[in-house]
């Protein structure tokens, strides 16, 4: 048994849940912003919210709260590259943005989400970014891009 300061192997445990990904966008002005981000989760259906941890030394923390709103695609399975791109490994050029609601989301993504920055909670090194949630939209067709032990999975 590992004990909570080995932060590998709490990693490692950690990425044992299966998660789906997602890509944050947000914009300020002219400047688009997007991550990779796996750290995603359904709040309330009552009003309706949502959930993103940042990092808080990440460049998209400052950038969310500046702009007060972010915009969450759910990745399909054939949008890997589109993850790795945002999460630092550049590959594409031009991005696969489309407007949706006065901000980018990802052209193709499984589902878009527009929310409102309504409560920001710094926990540890992360600040909780709860979103309410204005506008969505999803399609009914497309299999998720899964993340699970440090590698991407689809379901099969």
């Amino acid at each position: 048994m590992n004990n909570s300061t080995d932060t590998r192997a709490y990693r490692n445990a950690l990425g044992r849940f299966a998660t789906g990904v997602t890509i944050i966008t947000t914009q300020v002005g002219e400047d688009v912003r997007g991550m990779t981000c796996n750290a995603f989760l359904s709040i309330s259906l009552d009003p309706p919210l949502v959930g993103i941890s940042i990092k808080q030394n990440a460049t998209m923390h400052a950038y969310l709260e500046r702009a007060g709103q972010y915009g969450v695609s759910i990745l399909s399975a054939d949008q890997q590259h589109l993850s790795n791109h945002f999460a630092g490994q550049p590959q594409i050029d031009p991005i696969p943005f489309i407007n949706h609601a006065n901000l980018p989301v990802i052209d193709g993504a499984d589902a878009h989400l527009i929310a409102k920055i309504v409560q920001s909670v710094p926990i540890g090194d992360h600040t909780l970014f709860v979103g309410q949630v204005m506008q969505f939209r999803f399609q009914e067709s497309a299999d998720p891009l899964l993340f699970h032990a440090g590698k991407y999975a689809n379901i099969q």
